[in-house]
Order: structure tokens, then C-alpha cells, then sequence
């Protein structure tokens, strides 16, 4: 299966009341690049990561989000939404994000990326957009884009295709993830199929079973 990068997106520093950050400044602005950047194990070169306790790190590398879902939220607002307006590094086109496996890998430009779990939506976000309801909507939707992990460094850039090389048999999606953490608890056996997902989760996914 093959989409394209549509565009590789990085953030500026954004000081506002809303930004999550300590110290009042975020990353979520995310501006499109000319050319191809470097993707790190660590994340994106030259991005900016407000606030690293819940953003960035190997299992947030990068996060993607499909041109295709913004169309609906741009219909839905009523507003133009440009690439990287869901604070998005990789902006998609013709990838079921939604529908990517966990573990699943992509191969874009030269880099091999590895889908690693959901976009959890969060203050900044809302405030970002101005909707003081977004956190509802957008879990609602559930189409929360997907982050990445970086299994071998690479450069990327705007048109180049996005392949995907490998995709696990439990066929764990994130879609599912994003439902089983907020919308349907019954989806939560699941989640310890898929090996690939972060500890984290899957140890929260134990609890909540346990505590059922």
C-alpha cells in the first residue's frame, strides 16, 4: 500500500495563556518545510516540543495525521485548516491513519517509521484552535491521528511516498487504542495483543481490567 507525504510539518515557539508548558510556550504550531528534514530516533530536526513530559521522546517521535480527516474538521469548523494545524510533523495522504496497525511500519523517504499509538487531544489543543469544546468533539470523532517511532533515521520531505512494509497479524489498529482508552472499555482485551504498543498503555489497560 502506498500514500505520499502531502507535507513534513515543524513547530514554532508559540507563547499563550493556553500553552501547556510551564512556561507559557508551546510547539503545537507547526509550519510546513520547503524541503526534506531529518527524522531522529529522538524526533523531528528543528522542532520545537513545548512541554517533553507528555510530547516527544522514541514512542512520539513523530506524529502523523491524514489530509484526509482534516477535511472533515475543516467542513465541520467551517475554516480553512493548513498542514500541521493538528500539530501534526507528517501531514498524509492515502494512508488509512486511522486503520494503521501498532507496530505496523512505513517506509517514507529514507527513513522507516514504526506506528506506536494514538494522539490523546489535551488543553492546548482546544486552546490552539479556540474551541473550548474540541477535547469532547475530537475524542467523539475518534480520529485521532497516529505517532510514530523512528526505527532507522532518515530524511523526509513533502511528495515523497509513504509505503507500508510491514503490518503485525493482530491487526490491533488505532482506531481500536483511541476507543479502548476513551470510548468503549470493552475494546481493552485488545490491547494486550498488540506487543507493540507502549508499555505504558498496555500496563493502564491491566488496571482498568483488573479494577473491573
Amino acid at each position: 500500500m502506498t500514500g505520499r507525504v502531502v507535507a513534513v510539518n515543524l513547530g514554532v515557539v508559540t507563547e499563550a495563556e493556553w500553552a501547556g508548558d510551564a512556561s507559557g510556550r508551546s510547539g503545537i504550531d507547526k509550519r510546513p518545510t520547503d524541503g526534506p528534514v531529518l527524522f531522529r530516533a529522538d524526533g523531528v530536526a528543528g522542532d520545537f516540543i513545548g512541554e517533553r513530559a507528555h510530547h516527544g521522546g522514541p514512542d512520539q517521535a513523530v506524529y502523523a495525521y491524514a489530509q484526509e480527516d482534516a477535511g472533515w474538521w475543516a467542513t465541520e469548523l467551517g475554516r480553512a485548516l493548513r498542514p500541521g494545524s493538528f500539530g501534526e510533523n507528517l501531514t498524509t495522504y492515502a494512508v488509512d491513519v486511522t486503520d494503521a496497525v501498532i507496530g505496523e511500519q512505513w517506509q517514507v523517504g529514507s527513513a522507516l517509521l514504526q506506528v506506536t499509538k494514538p494522539r490523546t487531544p489535551c488543553t492546548t489543543f482546544a486552546g490552539y484552535w479556540g474551541v473550548p469544546d474540541l477535547i469532547k468533539r475530537f475524542t467523539a470523532r475518534a480520529l485521532p491521528g497516529a505517532y510514530l517511532r523512528v526505527l532507522r533515521e532518515g530524511e523526509v520531505g513533502p511528495g515523497d511516498p509513504i509505503d507500508i512494509v510491514e503490518r503485525p497479524a493482530h491487526g490491533v489498529t488505532i482506531g481500536e487504542v483511541f476507543r479502548a482508552t476513551s470510548l468503549e472499555p470493552e475494546l481493552l482485551p485488545r490491547l494486550l495483543d498488540a506487543p507493540d504498543l507502549p508499555e505504558s498503555i498496555r500496563e493502564k489497560a491491566r488496571r482498568r481490567l483488573a479494577g473491573r
